[in-house]
């Protein structure tokens, strides 16, 4: 659990390293994040700590994200290497235990997942995932206002409908699909189709 001070004191470096409109975003998704903890009853402030550090890294160019990568010594495999987009994912979750001192790992399973997903995610790896794609700045997804409606009430079958998205429009543009995302997609997939 984080006091309103610690949240209060990240809020403000995130709006001093990230640019304006990242930053919005990194709002709406602490925000979006605190809502559906609510809902799920996990802790607020947690939720609300992990979407303002979410995105953390992205600050940071793409090959300079690989480099930071390998300076600090963070293994990235070649799956990780050839979606090159997932890598502030990962240096994230270093960058919030080292610099700005989490130790929660479930706050950092959140950031290092949130934009690949994985199978067996906790609740607030799952609210953090999900708020990434609903936070109220994104519009582009066909699946938003149903995912939107969904996320207060199941957190599973809101996995298994952005996965399941992401995947199609990832197949449709001919680009590579993290292998955490399909075994995420065929996890939620059997857990949906269980409970139906």
């Amino acid at each position: 659990m984080y006091s309103i001070e610690e949240i209060q004191h990240i809020r403000r470096i995130m709006q001093d390293k990230l640019d304006p409109k990242r930053y919005e975003h990194t709002l709406g998704v602490s925000f979006t994040a605190a809502a559906l903890a609510m809902a799920h009853g996990i802790d607020i402030q947690t939720a609300e700590m992990a979407g303002l550090l979410h995105d953390c890294a992205k600050r940071f160019p793409e090959s300079v994200l690989i480099e930071k990568c390998r300076k600090h010594g963070i293994r990235l495999s070649n799956e990780e290497l050839q979606s090159p987009a997932v890598v502030h994912a990962i240096y994230g979750a270093y960058l919030a235990e080292k610099k700005y001192g989490i130790t929660d790992r479930d706050v950092l399973n959140s950031i290092r997942f949130h934009t690949t997903g994985r199978a067996g995610m906790s609740k607030l790896e799952m609210i953090i995932y999900i708020a990434d794609y609903i936070e109220p700045q994104r519009s582009l997804a066909d699946v938003l206002p149903e995912v939107r409606r969904l996320a207060y009430r199941n957190l599973e079958d809101s996995m298994y409908v952005i996965l399941g998205s992401t995947v199609d429009y990832l197949k449709g543009k001919g680009s590579h699909i993290a292998k955490d995302t399909l075994t995420a997609f065929q996890y939620f997939s059997k857990i949906c189709q269980k409970g139906n």
